[in-house]
């Protein structure tokens, strides 16, 4: 089996399973990601929602903050938590700040020679952790979605609209919804993908729904007005403005007063974020 069993908890009728496995996009490195599998999974495969997660984060911050695993099993969804990043590359300056290097692969495949042995995150969660996972798990993987909070929800649109019915749909908290515009972006992008900004275009949400073409992509968004990210790093309008020009994608992005950027937020709305889901998959 090419996946390592690294540890595993039992939760409403199903399994939490953290995973280790050796990545070959990401030039080699052992890799850790955490599944949740409902009980419906013994019986039959399963629809799967890929999550994404933010700056800083593991694999682990969403399975143990969000609270998503009760509603899950209600539905019969197997959930996948990736890794934000390759570890241990061992490249100089990837631990230097939160918002670059490790924990922070922005879900792009670089260019820049320094990076691009390694960090080609885009890759890893659109083809060889899915690849590995439908191979491995019981899931079925025709009927699969994509969400993500903050640096993942760019992740998440960025990742459905590029792949034209890959995902049933996508969701997103608080996602960096126009990354060439804002700090956390530019930064990220000069540092993989160089000072091409037509590169940076390839992997910007508000870019790319203007040009999105293929099945009609439904897509749900939460953001919070207490977040102290908004509007500056996130951009949100700039997003929903760019999708009102392409029919062929529907967006429901829902503004939420009081809330701020962190997994309070996301535990508050996930099951709305499950239920969404459940309508499309």
């Amino acid at each position: 089996m090419a996946l390592n069993l690294v540890k595993q908890n039992k939760a409403f009728g199903g399994w939490v399973k953290q995973f280790s496995h050796t990545s070959k996009v990401l030039g080699d490195l052992e890799m850790k990601f955490s599944v949740f599998l409902p009980a419906q999974s013994e019986n039959s495969k399963v629809p799967v929602v890929y999550y994404l997660s933010g700056l800083t984060c593991t694999d682990e911050n969403f399975t143990t903050k969000a609270g998503a695993q009760r509603r899950a099993a209600e539905l019969g969804f197997a959930l996948v938590a990736p890794d934000t990043s390759p570890r241990g590359a061992n490249i100089e300056g990837e631990d230097e700040s939160y918002d670059f290097g490790s924990g922070a692969g922005f879900y792009v495949d670089a260019t820049t020679d320094k990076w691009k042995k390694n960090y080609n995150m885009y890759s890893y969660v659109t083809d060889e952790l899915p690849s590995l996972i439908a191979s491995e798990l019981p899931v079925d993987d025709s009927r699969k979605a994509v969400s993500g909070h903050s640096m993942g929800g760019h992740g998440s649109l960025i990742t459905a609209l590029k792949n034209p019915g890959m995902f049933k749909c996508a969701t997103a908290f608080a996602p960096i919804a126009n990354p060439m515009n804002c700090q956390w972006g530019q930064k990220a992008f000069t540092g993989y993908l160089g000072e091409d900004k037509s590169a940076w275009a390839k992997y910007d949400a508000s870019e790319l729904v203007k040009s999105y073409e293929g099945p009609q992509l439904p897509i749900f968004a939460d953001q919070g007005l207490a977040d102290n990210f908004y509007p500056d790093q996130l951009l949100s309008e700039n997003f929903i403005e760019a999708a009102k020009t392409n029919d062929k994608v529907d967006v429901e992005f829902r503004f939420q007063e009081g809330y701020d950027h962190s997994y309070y937020t996301m535990a508050t709305f996930i099951d709305d974020h499950l239920d969404f889901i459940a309508k499309h998959i």
